[in-house]
């Protein structure tokens, strides 16, 4: 993958080296940081519009996770919900961030709330789009077909059946094709495939499943940002996080700002985002900062 065939993508990706693997991230522009955690089965290309419009005013940070984007594809890895939270940890350590504004996207809700639980003084807001950080007792069908053995593997990294089909099921406007082509880039054989499969067959749904401890922590530790500054931001035609699951974060977080987008489907930021960037923008100017964070 080059960087001359991506559509709106004008970034040079940084790399961290973590137990012997290169996590790369985007590190653009200065002032409060800005964390912005993907999900499966995107990668840092989902936020470019937001850190091309927000980055002459803060320092916007977007991990690709192991095996997502630019970063490497191990084949041996375990892939689960801890090891991206400690890998976030990793980064943000490294890169001696203090204090951040967090948004998070589908699986990323899972990794950067875990994160944020176990460190809430270093949070001074939440932007929060159609994801979870707890436990559901839905899953689409047609999500959970790529976890069956041998059938799933073969649809998600055989025939792209996972990634290939987010670009029409994860919106409800008709991507650009070079939109589309850029959000599958990583993606483009069975190796660079792994992590894709590997995300969707850790889903947690049930106790015996290896990352529902992990989950249940995450659970618990949402209490520790209950009076933390929230932006819920919703795409109401998403087929997998529903309106149960914003109906659930606006139960845990009754302070929380919500907004619904009725016509946006589960890539939101592709569907809505002339009407989703000026309230994140609104809220991000709104915060309560001490002035040396201003």
């Amino acid at each position: 993958m080059t960087m001359t065939n991506l559509a709106q993508y004008p970034f040079e990706p940084n790399f961290l080296d973590i137990r012997g693997h290169r996590l790369a991230y985007l590190d653009e522009g200065e002032g409060l940081p800005l964390v912005m955690v993907h999900g499966n089965p995107s990668w840092s290309y989902l936020y470019r519009n937001l850190v091309t419009q927000l980055r002459d005013r803060y320092r916007c940070i977007v991990p690709d996770h192991i095996g997502c984007g630019f970063s490497d594809k191990p084949q041996h890895y375990p892939y689960r919900l801890e090891n991206h939270i400690q890998n976030l940890e990793f980064l943000l350590d490294h890169l001696e961030v203090k204090r951040c504004v967090l948004l998070v996207h589908d699986w990323g809700g899972a990794i950067g709330m875990g994160w944020a639980g176990r460190y809430p003084e270093r949070v001074a807001g939440c932007v929060v789009m159609n994801t979870a950080a707890f436990p559901s007792p839905h899953i689409p069908l047609r999500i959970d077909i790529c976890r069956w053995p041998f059938l799933g593997e073969f649809l998600v990294r055989g025939l792209n059946g996972f990634a290939g089909s987010a670009i029409f099921m994860a919106v409800k406007k008709r991507m650009p094709l070079a939109v589309a082509r850029s959000f599958l880039a990583p993606y483009n054989n069975w190796h660079n495939r792994i992590a894709v499969h590997r995300f969707v067959k850790d889903i947690p749904m049930h106790p015996s499943h290896p990352s529902w401890p992990t989950l249940i922590a995450i659970e618990k530790n949402l209490s520790q940002l209950s009076s933390h500054p929230m932006l819920l931001c919703w795409g109401g035609g998403d087929f997998c996080f529903h309106d149960w699951f914003f109906e659930q974060w606006q139960a845990r977080f009754p302070q929380a700002e919500p907004h619904y987008f009725q016509d946006a489907g589960h890539y939101l930021l592709e569907d809505a985002f002339e009407q989703i960037a000026p309230r994140i923008e609104d809220f991000l100017t709104g915060l309560p900062l001490p002035r040396r964070e201003i």
